[in-house]
């Protein structure tokens, strides 16, 4: 990717990634893979693509067809180099609009959050020994609305079916 003079610090490759402490460690075509200089967590990087794409539903062509394997090639190359137990996948659109995937390598103990949810938070151990979060402050949706978006978005994923 060349270096521009756009105000997108991730468009503006390795001089946008000295602004965002973080150095390129490996790329192709249409994706790059950056990684924090410092920071509570060892191997946290970013993977995003080389185009200007300000969010995951703006990807088009080649991008949206090779997100899953270069998603998964660059996290297992990270697990391994990093000995993480997993690697978490964040993405936020809020603070530089690029499309930028965290990676964030997890090992028992270390800094990371596992949590989704805001607020004071209450653990419910699941029979199948998963931890539920549920947050004080922002309690459980009705079980109604979560039916009316399921059903909004096989309905909207049918339509999509029929015109691929």
């Amino acid at each position: 990717m060349a270096a521009t003079k756009t105000p997108c610090p991730i468009c503006r490759g390795a001089s946008g990634d000295s602004e965002l402490g973080r150095v390129q460690v490996w790329e192709d075509a249409r994706w790059r893979l950056t990684m924090a200089t410092d920071g509570e967590v060892a191997g946290f990087s970013y993977l995003e693509p080389k185009r200007h794409v300000p969010h995951i539903t703006d990807l088009e062509g080649e991008e949206a067809r090779t997100l899953g394997t270069v998603l998964a090639l660059v996290t297992r190359a990270l697990r391994e180099a990093t000995e993480a137990e997993l690697i978490y996948v964040y993405v936020f659109g809020g603070g530089i609009p690029h499309l930028h995937m965290h990676l964030a390598p997890h090992r028992s103990g270390d800094a990371l959050n596992d949590r989704m949810v805001r607020g004071e938070v209450t653990e419910t151990r699941l029979p199948s020994g998963a931890t539920m979060f549920v947050s004080k402050e922002f309690p459980p949706l009705p079980r109604a609305v979560h039916a009316q978006v399921r059903e909004r978005l096989r309905r909207i994923l049918e339509v999509s079916e029929g015109t691929n």
